[in-house]
């Protein structure tokens, strides 16, 4: 089987399957994409564009915290993934818009149900951190 990009054989293995992932399987390129997904600035960029779409600088400010550098990354992590489409503008100065594609409008539903949950159920997380454990908090884990 030759090789067909980012992908390779296991990419192409997988479309000549039933189509489905296994994110159990290390190999399987599912898990690459569940970490586009789920990665900090990956929830809150998918989530800030179901609002509709954005430019970069104003993605910049509604996702507060990231860097130009990571925000570029995610953005482009997205963009390969097939959930956002960047949009260049052949204008003076540039303009570059992103939004979701549809498939990054399902995904978007899927993590905003989860942010939603979240934001919601904050109070009860807030206080299970506070009862008392048998064993410390990880290390490196930040208390809210």
């Amino acid at each position: 089987m030759a090789r067909t990009g980012r992908g390779g054989r296991l990419a192409e293995a997988l479309r000549s399957q039933a189509g489905r992932g296994d994110l159990h399987a290390p190999a399987c390129p599912s898990r690459g994409v569940l970490d586009h997904v789920t990665s900090r600035w990956g929830v809150l960029v998918l989530v800030s564009l179901l609002e509709g779409t954005h430019r970069f600088s104003a993605l910049r400010r509604k996702v507060a915290g990231v860097s130009e550098k990571m925000l570029s990354q995610t953005l482009q992590a997205l963009e390969h993934d097939g959930f956002v489409r960047r949009e260049v503008h052949p204008v003076i100065p540039p303009r570059v818009d992103y939004s979701l594609t549809s498939l990054g409008r399902e995904v978007a539903g899927h993590v905003e149900a989860l942010t939603d949950w979240i934001e919601d159920s904050l109070p009860r997380i807030l206080a299970a951190r506070e009862e008392p454990k048998s064993r410390p908090a990880p290390a490196g884990r930040a208390r809210a």
